[in-house]
């Protein structure tokens, strides 16, 4: 089985969390990925894995929310990329975020 990384999905959450702060700020705040690694990151490039984990655990997001399987299983569901856009977003309170993911919640299982 073939996966590939969601790296479009990757670079727009990067972008958004990051909002108006700049790259070395957020190198700093990530720690031991550089400003550069997160401009190619940003520009679609695939990280090494290290800095992947690095980025996601900054993100507050599973690493599997970028993850796309090439077999025949689905990708990654629509669900779990809301989900991982509403962790990620930094405008909202944690508190706000799970609210609204509860709210998802219960209206994917109501389908």
């Amino acid at each position: 089985m073939q996966s590939t990384l969601n790296t479009e999905l990757l670079a727009g959450m990067l972008k958004s969390k990051r909002a108006n702060k700049g790259l070395r700020a957020i190198a700093d705040e990530i720690g031991g990925v550089s400003a550069a690694t997160l401009s190619r990151i940003e520009q679609g490039k695939v990280p090494d894995v290290d800095t992947f984990i690095k980025i996601c655990k900054w993100l507050q997001v599973s690493t599997d929310s970028f993850i796309i399987s090439n077999s025949e299983t689905s990708p990654v569901s629509n669900r779990e990329q809301v989900v991982a856009h509403l962790r990620a977003e930094r405008e909202l309170s944690t508190d706000t975020v799970n609210m609204l993911i509860k709210m998802i919640d219960l209206a994917y299982s109501s389908k």
